[in-house]
């Protein structure tokens, strides 16, 4: 199965919870009155693309339409998937290959997100395309964390450097800097911990990690990936404001949307934390991260499953 009938079947449940009744309102609603918004509004705020950006979306929606002299509701349909698109991408750089190399990640993100399995698979992803990968275990506060990179390390066939449990996460993280060097690795990801609930602990972790990365790593492009669970739908924003405070958040990476009627929640991410939403997980297989291209995404979201 190609990445985008994966896509489409891994969005059937938002697309029950939300193009369904969107369709319906469109089809019903041939005059485009005030009833019509309402409806659309409800329909957007229930799939959980937020009230901010459902507002967003209205006010984008009746201005095009006004401007536009649109009647027909297909052309109207047809104009939200180009404001939900725009949203998506406007101005964001979507790309997670590095413009240049060597490159280094740092991945947050609370516990029971997904994150050790994405920076796996976000592993695989880049070895797949001719990359040297080179991971750190810098969540040394849970030692399973340890012990699942590694599995993953060797199920991708990358080295993983490590520590023991309760170690300095920012040596960690010193000691994959120099392995990467020494090894001429094209991308280290670099796992870290993630207590939110303990949020003055976790940014002063998080400052020693970054100050050893911009000391250490100098010459290495960087990026700080955020991982995100959509089956939480707002949840996911909350938790995202919670580490824009504590870290500087280049991209989101969003698991489990095959699990979700929330699939709304991209969109929301995308307009209200203006951070590019840069891979998405729809299933449990290796391949089943990919990059994110909000058309396919629309279009696979817009497109019945045959």
């Amino acid at each position: 199965m190609g990445w985008f009938e994966k896509l489409k079947e891994g969005l059937v449940k938002t697309r029950d919870n939300l193009v369904q009744k969107v369709d319906a309102i469109f089809s019903l609603n041939s005059n485009l009155d005030e009833e019509f918004y309402e409806e659309l509004e409800e329909a957007l705020i229930m799939s959980d693309v937020g009230v901010k950006t459902t507002q967003d979306i209205i006010e984008m929606l009746r201005k095009n339409i006004k401007d536009k002299r649109i009647s027909d509701p297909e052309d109207a349909k047809e104009e939200l998937k180009n404001i939900l698109m725009d949203i998506m991408q406007r101005d964001k750089n979507l790309k997670i290959i590095p413009p240049q190399f060597p490159a280094v990640f740092m991945v947050v993100g609370v516990n029971g997100v997904g994150k050790t399995t994405s920076i796996g698979k976000l592993a695989h992803f880049f070895k797949s395309k001719g990359y040297k990968v080179l991971l750190a275990a810098a969540d040394t506060f849970r030692a399973a964390a340890i012990d699942q990179l590694e599995v993953w390390g060797q199920r991708v066939g990358v080295d993983v450097i490590k520590h023991q449990e309760g170690s300095d996460p920012a040596a960690v993280v010193f000691d994959a800097l120099q392995a990467a060097k020494a090894r001429k690795a094209d991308i280290l990801i670099c796992d870290t911990a993630g207590r939110l609930h303990n949020k003055k602990n976790l940014m002063e972790e998080l400052r020693k990690i970054n100050k050893v990365i911009e000391r250490e790593g100098e010459n290495f492009y960087k990026e700080t990936f955020l991982i995100l669970d959509a089956t939480t739908g707002q949840n996911a924003l909350l938790q995202a404001k919670e580490f824009m405070d504590v870290s500087n958040v280049n991209g989101i990476i969003l698991t489990k949307l095959d699990g979700t009627a929330k699939g709304g929640i991209v969109i929301g991410i995308s307009n209200e934390l203006n951070v590019p939403v840069k891979m998405i997980g729809v299933g449990e297989g290796i391949e089943d991260l990919q990059e994110f291209n909000p058309e396919m995404f629309v279009k696979a979201l817009f497109d019945s499953v045959k």
